[in-house]
């Protein structure tokens, strides 16, 4: 093989505007959240990544209505009509469908929560590389909430039965902001209260999002509790930008002797 040789030379200078694009998580979670919302809501600057993309086909399986319109920047906007608490619909089961996560551990895990308590059976697979991602650290506190599910000895496809949840009190054995996500999304629709506690807080995506929708959260400390039963209101919302799409950027400008660089986050 012939090693290929790459030369680079120093710019004069860096100066511009970065336009980032839509968080990641954050787009994931507006998702899921307008999903189960009543009413319409608007998400600008939703990301383009094919993580978010599957989050998008998935919700669509479950009857969401959606529609993707696209700016003159290339920026998607997503406009879901809500289906509220427990108002998803079953994939077709004529066809024996299956939901794809494809490769997409936000998906699976985070959506877990969600059909924890839709009252029909449902199975959740990805790709060759996400079958071979554990899931039962998301899996047994759902299982605790009263969800049904069944795996291949702990790996997906999930085939996740939904019934009447109730609120738990779970510490989670290693910090995961997506098991807590998921978790709380179930105890959204639980009874009673579901509080999370973890030894190093996570990041607060799924907290700050709920309060966007309306819902009440509880912080103390490194616990986070959500009472069952809170309705979700659809509305308005603009992804920030995702700041690990900076780094490239704000790398250059930092060797730069010159440096100015200006990126805007949308909030």
């Amino acid at each position: 093989m012939v090693p290929v040789v790459a030369e680079l030379m120093p710019a004069r200078r860096v100066k511009g505007r970065v336009r980032l694009a839509g968080d990641k998580s954050i787009s994931h979670r507006y998702a899921m959240l307008a999903a189960i919302a009543d009413g319409r809501s608007t998400i600008e600057r939703y990301s383009s990544g094919a993580d978010c993309l599957t989050t998008l086909k998935c919700l669509r399986q479950l009857g969401v209505e959606l529609e993707v319109t696209h700016a003159d920047d290339e920026a998607r906007t997503v406009h879901v009509t809500g289906r509220g608490l427990r108002g998803l619909q079953r994939p077709d089961a004529h066809t024996n469908a299956a939901l794809d996560a494809e490769n997409s551990g936000t998906t699976i895990r985070l959506l877990s929560g969600v059909l924890a308590a839709q009252l029909f059976s449902t199975t959740i697979t990805g790709d060759a590389s996400l079958r071979k991602r554990p899931m039962s650290r998301v899996t047994e506190p759902l299982e605790k909430m009263g969800a049904v599910i069944t795996s291949a000895n702990g790996f997906p496809p999930l085939t996740i039965r939904g019934s009447t949840l109730h609120g738990i009190s779970y510490h989670t054995p290693v910090p995961s902001a997506q098991i807590k996500s998921a978790i709380l999304l179930a105890g959204l629709h639980a009874e009673g209260t579901t509080t999370v506690s973890e030894t190093v807080q996570s990041r607060n995506h799924t907290e700050l999002a709920f309060r966007a929708f309306g819902a009440q959260v509880t912080v103390e400390g490194t616990s986070v509790s959500v009472k069952g039963g809170q309705r979700l209101t659809g509305g308005r919302f603009v992804v920030p930008g995702d700041i690990s799409s900076a780094a490239f950027w704000l790398a250059a400008a930092a060797g730069s002797r010159t440096p100015k660089l200006r990126l805007k986050t949308w909030g």
